[in-house]
Formats: structure tokens, C-alpha cells, sequence
């Protein structure tokens, strides 16, 4: 077993709240039709603690079995159950996609998967607590929603899957059999304070120019702003003009709008912090949804789904990546908090050049300047 991606030890609890309460409390305000999420926090629970207070016997919708082992043997050991929804998402936005987890593995805490349809970039890190959990429809005509769901330290969802129609039950039953563990007692800690961000005026900015510019891969993003100690978005604010232009909020759902008008293939990434999940290929069907508490854009495919509040929206960046194939342009929305919703790009393979129809795509996006490369 590989010690890098087992479960983390266990952090200080939350403020002790006897379970029969919560098992009651969550199951009303499911009923009345709050999410999960939601549910949990009406309660002043993080998600993970609200679902850890349904372990054991009990007579309420929700129960949970912790679970224990190696996270990336029991995702390997999901490709036998067949077609799942895998389920990711952060504060503002949730990516849904249903396939296969196929070719799963890891270097250490870092996992991939890559199958046809489950493209996920793991960081096992972040997974602290697993539970099966079954939860009993509103519906009593509707069959129970059976899922694997997945916590960091502080009851954050960094991963769920749900089961289908057409999944394997025999199979699914037997990978929770085999990485079941009662006696796991997962308890939750409180969300760290938020890193410093380095004035502006700490940052080498011209070395970060030259150092952005003589990227060859996209992933080398990632150690940039480690090596100049900068935050995303203020990485593109010193990089402003040059690579990285300020596009409008609505500039999001115009982009959906437009691909899927043109049926142009893009790839939607989601992050959880302990996950990151991927969409690649057209979508068809955008639907904006109002209602008084919230503005969704959504995206409504066969084996995709995407939910993103676009009343979270604070800023959309368009951002240009020099790369050994040309260059790659994402568009990339940030919430009222600094985090990052949701990342979209052209569809492309390793060794092509970026689709000229997502480059004229974005270009088109309201508030959107000149771009480098069509200068």
C-alpha cells in the first residue's frame, strides 16, 4: 500500500453535537429540499461532519459507512462497477460527468485518471475521510441514491460518485465491502486562515514576464507562481496586456452560448482542491436558471452536466500560455473570494495547435481587448 495516499490522520473535532440531533435536523432540512451542503451548514456543520454523524445503526433517510484504505485502489478497483457519475465541484460550481474510471494511478499523492469520459487530476493529499453513503428519496417511489463520497481535513467535499442505472450494484457492494471500516471515526477540523498574498511591489514582475514567457508546457503555470510566490490573480495582474486580458462576468455564459451555437469541442475544468475534473467535447444544452437566491448557468448534456453560479462571478481573466505547440488560451472565472470557479478551453490533444474557432470564440467575449496573438 502505497502510505502517500492513505487517509491522513484525524484533525481536532468540531464542537461536539450529539448525532441522534443532527440525524434529525439534517433529515428535515433535506426534506424541505436543501442540498446536502447546504443542509449541513443550516446546521453549523461542515458537509463531512453531517454525513459522519449517520454512521452506525439508526432509523433516519442518511447512512453512512466509513470507509478506509488507499484511495487510489479503490478508485482502480471502480472499473469494474461500470458506468458512474463522478461528481466534483467547489462553493459556485458542481461538474458532473458520467463514464467509466479507467486507467487510474498515482506518482506519490498525486493520481490521474484517464479514462474516455472520468478525466480527474487527484490530490490524495486532501482526501481525509471517505463514506458510502445511501440516502432514501423524497419520493418514496424513487429508488435511494447510493454514492461514494469524499472529505478533506475541514468536511469539504473533494469527490463524490454516484451510482447510474446502468452501474454493476454486485460489483459496486463488493468494493465498499472490501474498504468498509466502522471503527474509522473521522472528525473534522476548522478551515485554515487564508494564505498572504505579497504586495505587488514584492514581486519580481519582470521575472515573472521573461519566466512566462519561455514556458513550453502549461504545467509549468504551476511552478511559476510558486517560484515568484504570486497568487493566480495577481499573476495575471502583472502580466496584464501582455498575457492576460480582463474579460465580463457574463463573458461565461457567452462562451457556452457560442460553443455550443458553433459546436465547438472545449474543455471545462472544476476544482475542489483535492480534485480537479475535466470535460472534454461539445456541449448543446445551456439553460440559464433565476431564482431568488441564486443565478445559474447550466449545462444540461447527456453524461454532462454543469451547474455555475453566475451571480458568484467577480472576475473572468482571459489568459494566454506560450507552450512548444503555440499558444494556449484559457478563460478562467474567480469568485467574490479569490477562488478560482471554473476554467475553460479549446479542446486540443498534446503536439496540436490550439482550434482557431476557440481562439476567434474568445476574442469575441464581451469586455475582451486585443489579444496577443491576433495582434
Amino acid at each position: 500500500m502505497n502510505a502517500a495516499v492513505t487517509n491522513p490522520p484525524s484533525a481536532v473535532a468540531h464542537p461536539p453535537q450529539a448525532a441522534p440531533d443532527i440525524r434529525a435536523q439534517f433529515a428535515a432540512a433535506r426534506a424541505a429540499g436543501k442540498r446536502a451542503k447546504d443542509a449541513a451548514e443550516s446546521l453549523g456543520l461542515s458537509e463531512g461532519a453531517a454525513v459522519a454523524a449517520h454512521a452506525g445503526e439508526h432509523g433516519h433517510p442518511l447512512k453512512a459507512q466509513p470507509l478506509q484504505g488507499s484511495w487510489l485502489e479503490l478508485l482502480q478497483a471502480l472499473e469494474a462497477c461500470g458506468p458512474l457519475m463522478a461528481l466534483t465541484r467547489n462553493e459556485s460550481t458542481v461538474h458532473e460527468k458520467t463514464g467509466v474510471y479507467r486507467h487510474v494511478s498515482a506518482t506519490g499523492p498525486v493520481g490521474i485518471a484517464l479514462g474516455e469520459d472520468i478525466d480527474l487530476r487527484l490530490f490524495f493529499a486532501q482526501w481525509h475521510a471517505g463514506f458510502a453513503v445511501t440516502e432514501l428519496a423524497n419520493d418514496p417511489a424513487k429508488p435511494p441514491s447510493r454514492s461514494l463520497q469524499f472529505f478533506n481535513a475541514q468536511g469539504r467535499a473533494v469527490h463524490k460518485i454516484f451510482t447510474r442505472d446502468a452501474t454493476d450494484l454486485a460489483a459496486f457492494d463488493a468494493v465498499v465491502s472490501r474498504f468498509v471500516q466502522p471503527s474509522a471515526g473521522y472528525v473534522f477540523g476548522p478551515e485554515p486562515a487564508p494564505l498572504a498574498v505579497l504586495p505587488d511591489a514584492d514581486i519580481d514582475a519582470e521575472g515573472l514576464r521573461e519566466a512566462w514567457a519561455a514556458m513550453q508546457d502549461t504545467h509549468e503555470f504551476f511552478g511559476l507562481i510558486k517560484k515568484f510566490g504570486v497568487e493566480r490573480q495577481q499573476s495575471f495582474r502583472l502580466v496584464e496586456g501582455q498575457f492576460a486580458w480582463r474579460a465580463a462576468p457574463q463573458a461565461v455564459a457567452r462562451l457556452l452560448d457560442e460553443a455550443a451555437v458553433d459546436g465547438l469541442p472545449i474543455m471545462v475544468f472544476v476544482g475542489s482542491g483535492g480534485c480537479i475534473q475535466i470535460h472534454t467535447g461539445p456541449v448543446r444544452n445551456i439553460q440559464p436558471l433565476d431564482t431568488p437566491r441564486a443565478q445559474w448557468i447550466n449545462v444540461l448534456d447527456e453524461g454532462f452536466n454543469l451547474h455555475l453560479r453566475t451571480d458568484m462571478i467577480a472576475s473572468v481573466w482571459v489568459v494566454e500560455k506560450p507552450t512548444a505547440d503555440g499558444v494556449v488560451t484559457s478563460v478562467e472565472a474567480f469568485d467574490h473570494a479569490g477562488e478560482l470557479m471554473a476554467m475553460f478551453f479549446g479542446a486540443r490533444k498534446p503536439g496540436k495547435p490550439e482550434l482557431q474557432g476557440w481562439r476567434d470564440l474568445v476574442a469575441r467575449l464581451p469586455g475582451v481587448q486585443e489579444l496577443a496573438h491576433a495582434a
